[in-house]
């Protein structure tokens, strides 16, 4: 098993700042500079690469930034989606922009793209109309996908629970739709993040490996998001070395992609390098002690 980062880690220095909750760092990075330089010095395995933070679609970027991670040999998956996906099936148009995507996955030397179909927005909606009109998307989604060579992975996005993921992957019907299961969005559906790895571990091939801790005060836990920030690996209430040993056991042989979104107020004082780094030196420590064949 394999551990790596997703440069959503690192999404306020790329400019998104989540307002009124988070403050400008005053540090911009670019994906095949600040970011890549950051990664290529922790001697990872793997990257994740946000499309939101970059331009996907421009050939010679991906030419530039496939030639850094070939020379470092790194694995990498393309993220599509941020922030609400193909927004429950309700705009077509994001279906044309997730199809537009593929290709590119193959032009950055990736067969794996992390898609979602919906966000926290989502959560409450009617699942009925949800799977209606998410299904037919994601089969057409998957064909393309599979003309390519491209292995769709669906994030468990805070709007689908792991046996409603199953349900999808099993209407679908394809093995171009995969999973990419978040640890940390489990459990802001008030999902036992052990219990969704061992469901999902069959069908997973790439992570958002984050923990996540709970708000100091105020708030409700209801709020999927607020009141679930994330925190350094290791350092949160979620059970990473059982959901590592889950997903182990599972057949799931990849990469730990490690991910951190907004950050509890405990750890506002440290850097996003200071975390991440931390984080990986945990993640690293625990991958020994998944199951006697890693």
């Amino acid at each position: 098993m394999k551990v790596g980062i997703d440069s959503y880690c690192f999404h306020r220095y790329f400019g998104e700042i989540y307002e009124g909750l988070q403050t400008d760092p005053g540090v911009r990075w670019r994906m095949e500079e600040g970011f890549l330089d950051y990664a290529l010095a922790q001697e990872i395995d793997e990257v994740a690469l946000e499309s939101c933070f970059f331009d996907a679609l421009d050939d010679g970027l991906c030419a530039e930034i496939k030639g850094r991670l070939d020379d470092a040999g790194l694995d990498r998956v393309l993220g599509w989606g941020h922030p609400e996906g193909l927004w429950g099936g309700t705009k077509p148009e994001e279906l044309e922009q997730l199809k537009r995507h593929i290709p590119q996955t193959v032009k950055l030397g990736s067969t794996r793209m992390r898609i979602c179909a919906a966000s926290m927005n989502y959560a409450n909606a009617p699942r009925d109309e949800m799977f209606a009109r998410v299904i037919p998307q994601l089969k057409e989604a998957a064909s393309v996908a599979g003309e390519h060579g491209v292995t769709l992975a669906l994030e468990n996005h805070i709007d689908f629970t792991s046996k409603e993921m199953v349900h999808i992957l099993e209407a679908v019907g394809s093995d171009y739709l995969r999973v990419n299961f978040d640890t940390g969005n489990a459990i802001r559906l008030f999902e036992d993040p052990v219990e969704a790895a061992e469901r999902l571990a069959p069908y997973t091939v790439s992570t958002h490996t984050k923990d996540i801790a709970t708000r100091v005060k105020g708030g409700s836990p209801a709020d999927n998001f607020t009141w679930w920030p994330s925190c350094p690996a290791g350092e949160g209430v979620i059970d990473l070395p059982g959901v590592v040993d889950a997903l182990h056991k599972g057949g799931f042989d990849g990469c730990l992609g490690l991910e951190i979104d907004l950050v509890g107020e405990q750890w506002v004082s440290q850097t996003e390098e200071e975390i991440v780094a931390k984080s990986i030196a945990y993640l690293r420590s625990i991958v020994p002690a998944a199951g006697t064949a890693v």
